[in-house]
């Protein structure tokens, strides 16, 4: 007998490590196409996945109304232009 990746076409490690894109649908169509062919034939991954499901469902219903506080999200603004304007200013130097 085989080790357990070897007897599908997608290695097991590979689409666990994917789940969480496949989960938020950031994938592209031929990848969604081939982790949906593996987990219907790997009761393993099958069950991982339903445990990742199932963590970001309640992270979603725990978490999914929060907003961050006005001043925080203003602050992350503030830092993330002067990241840019830094970024800006050094692609210019000799």
């Amino acid at each position: 007998m085989g080790q357990q990746e070897n007897e599908h076409d997608t290695d097991c490690s590979i689409v666990l490590s994917e789940v969480y894109l496949y989960l938020d649908l950031e994938c592209s169509e031929d990848r969604r196409l081939l982790i949906q062919k593996h987990l219907d034939e790997c009761s393993g991954c099958l069950r991982e996945f339903g445990i990742e499901h199932e963590v970001k469902a309640l992270v979603g219903r725990c978490c999914g109304d929060e907003r961050a506080p006005v001043e925080l999200r203003e602050r992350l603004r503030s830092k993330l232009g002067q990241l840019e304007v830094q970024t800006e200013t050094r692609e210019y130097l000799p």
